[in-house]
């Protein structure tokens, strides 16, 4: 027998009331942290659901993710489904400066970026008078209450894909199990990354057949892009022995450093391209590198490497000429709290990656790379540093390394197809609703 559907909940409708409350300090916040980032009045308005773009006619596809790396995990996704539809266009939203930033360069033809509205009854009217998506697609943990029910009430029919809660956050649910059950209802489908959020959503009272454990969408990355002129100056400029770490959280520079300082007393002109994940961090970062003695140079000044050992690439949107450069990569994240970020990018330029003990969030895909020979666990300062001696000293074992990632980049093409076409089957069948106003 099926399941009725779940009904909102006291919960919800107090979450409503304090959410519109709140509305103005909550603008005032948002809006202060994009006009900071560099972001136009008018695209910050954005976030109370003021378009700057004309919907496109016919079939729009809406997909909402959080930041940078969730947005540009959908890219393959999103190709692939207006492939398979040319009468469609696409739209993504987010939530920060950085991901609007990185998507401007990296949006296909037919797709358009704004920022996601506000989860508050105005913001979330004026988006959907405007937009009236076909299709609604969240991204990993994207859950905005107002936003999810308002769609399914207009009779847009809604997925939810790589799905990831953390322990936390199942915990947390569990306080709310009759909310969250309320919610999930409102997915025709939901696809998550990794088996320990398939499990809980399932103990939370998700529908057993709506929800099960699907492919990771980082898996299907979109390879960055490459100025190829930029790339011929840097190889010109980086002659000897060269390693990047990127995408860097803070406390992980000083272990980065200290392992490059070490190894270099065997490796002789061994120089670094260090890339922070926020290059908002760039003045401490450099402080810390003049605190080692080691001379570097910034990205964002419009400085050459020259001679320094510490290029400093502050910048958004060019982690490809990085991977395409570098013959071995550090990828950041993985020392901290952050949870590891996606080795499938670098893979996608035969690019070995080493990693830091905490990929939470990738553990699957880190099992994968290092059971390859495509990646490898290095748990502190001391052991990056022997790595790099060890790695940039052989470089026939370095291509073996990424001649194996890039075998595994390789094999999510006939993934992404069946995500795409499990995706357009669920969301041609909508669950029953009221019909769309306009």
């Amino acid at each position: 027998m099926t399941r009725p559907q779940a009904q909102a909940t006291p919960f919800y409708h107090l979450y409503r009331l304090v959410a519109q409350a709140a509305m103005p300090l909550l603008w005032r916040r948002v809006s202060r942290k994009l006009g900071a980032e560099g972001i136009t009045p008018d695209r910050q308005r954005e976030r109370l659901g003021h378009a700057t773009q004309a919907r496109p006619d016919g079939t729009l596809l809406w997909f909402h993710a959080a930041s940078v790396g969730e947005s540009v995990s959908v890219l393959a996704l999103v190709q692939r489904l207006l492939d398979m539809r040319p009468d469609a266009h696409a739209l993504i939203t987010s939530g920060t400066a950085a991901s609007a930033t990185v998507l401007a360069s990296r949006l296909p033809a037919r797709c358009q970026h704004q920022f996601a509205p506000l989860d508050a009854a105005g913001p979330v009217r004026r988006f959907f008078d405007h937009w009236q998506p076909d299709a609604g697609i969240f991204v990993e943990s994207e859950l905005w209450p107002q936003t999810i029910v308002a769609a399914r009430a207009r009779g847009i029919p809604l997925a939810l894909l790589n799905a990831r809660l953390s322990r936390g956050s199942l915990r947390n649910w569990r306080r709310f199990d009759e909310t969250f059950r309320f919610l999930a209802d409102q997915f025709c489908l939901i696809r998550t990354q990794d088996r320990a959020t398939c499990d809980g959503l399932l103990a939370l009272g998700a529908r057993a057949d709506t929800v099960a454990q699907g492919p990771n969408l980082k898996a299907m990355i979109l390879p960055p892009p490459v100025d190829q002129d930029a790339l011929a100056r840097m190889r010109a400029a980086f002659p000897g022995p060269l390693w990047a770490a990127v995408s860097t959280h803070e406390g992980e520079e000083e272990q980065i450093l200290d392992a490059h300082l070490a190894a270099r007393t065997t490796l002789p002109g061994l120089r670094l391209i260090l890339v922070p994940r926020h290059p908002t961090r760039a003045d401490a970062i450099a402080r810390l590198i003049s605190d080692r003695g080691l001379g570097f140079a910034r990205r964002t000044q419009g400085a050459t490497p020259g001679t320094a050992e510490v290029y400093l690439a502050d910048t958004l949107g060019e982690t490809g000429l990085w991977y395409a450069l570098a013959p071995l990569v550090f990828l950041g994240g993985s020392f901290g709290k952050a949870g590891g970020h996606t080795p499938y990018e670098p893979a996608a330029f035969a690019t070995p990656v080493l990693h830091g003990p905490h990929v939470a969030n990738f553990s699957e895909t880190y099992a994968r790379f290092d059971a390859a020979g495509a990646a490898r666990a290095v748990s502190d300062a001391t052991a990056l540093a022997t790595c790099l001696t060890q790695l940039l000293g052989d470089p026939a074992q370095i291509a073996r390394m990424g001649a194996a990632a890039r075998a595994i980049s390789h094999s999510q093409g006939e993934t992404l197809a069946q995500v795409a076409d499990e995706l357009l089957e669920a969301i041609a069948l909508p669950l029953s609703a009221p019909p769309r106003t306009v």
